[in-house]
This record gives C-alpha cells, sequence and structure tokens, in this order.
C-alpha cells in the first residue's frame, strides 16, 4: 500500500481511538452533551476523519474504496463551514453508530 495512504488510514484511526478516549467509560449522552471541552474535541477528530478520507478518496493512486465516504466528508465539510449548523444528536449518533463500523473497515484495508 501506498505510504500516504496508509498514513491516512493510521490518520482515521488515531482520530476514532482517541474520540473514544475523550468519552466517559459510561457512554452518557447527557453528559456529553454538557461537556463542551469533550464535544469541540470529537467534532475536531471527525473533521480530521473527513478529511483524510477526502485525501484518500481524490489521491489517483488510491484505489481504496471506503463505505459512505461522501456522506463522512460531506460531514466534515458541515463541522467545518456550518459550525452553527451541527447538532449533538448527529455527532451522538456518529459516534455511537457509524464510527465502530468505520474502525472495522479501516482496519481490514489495512491488511
Amino acid at each position: 500500500m501506498d505510504n500516504k495512504v496508509n498514513a491516512w488510514l493510521e490518520d482515521i484511526l488515531r482520530s476514532i481511538d482517541e474520540i473514544y478516549d475523550f468519552l466517559p467509560e459510561k457512554k452518557d449522552f447527557f453528559e456529553f452533551q454538557k461537556d463542551l471541552k469533550t464535544k469541540k474535541a470529537v467534532e475536531r477528530n471527525i473533521e480530521i476523519i473527513g478529511e483524510a478520507v477526502s485525501r484518500i478518496t481524490n489521491y489517483s493512486k488510491s484505489n481504496i474504496e471506503i463505505q459512505n465516504a461522501r456522506q463522512i466528508i460531506g460531514t466534515r465539510n458541515r463541522i467545518a463551514h456550518e459550525y452553527d449548523n451541527v447538532s449533538d444528536e448527529v455527532i451522538w449518533t456518529i459516534i455511537i453508530r457509524e464510527l465502530p463500523k468505520l474502525r472495522t473497515e479501516i482496519i481490514r484495508l489495512r491488511e
């Protein structure tokens, strides 16, 4: 695998792991919602994930396809450019439902 692509895949995994490190052991939406620092840290890592996915999909030497790449990139753009229109509920749904699937997919791609 190309070194650039491998580095971007590693960035995605690191960001996912950091998101889960920031959350309290008991994943509680209401605690998350009250914790501004954690929310901002999570949003930043979701931006990094989206940027890495964008770089992978736009890289001419990459033949890697990531499921839901357009939605991941769209979420990154929304956080970056429409920051006032990002709901805690959407971010929480991404954390609970989407990131575990993405993590599994990225690990598989790296093998």
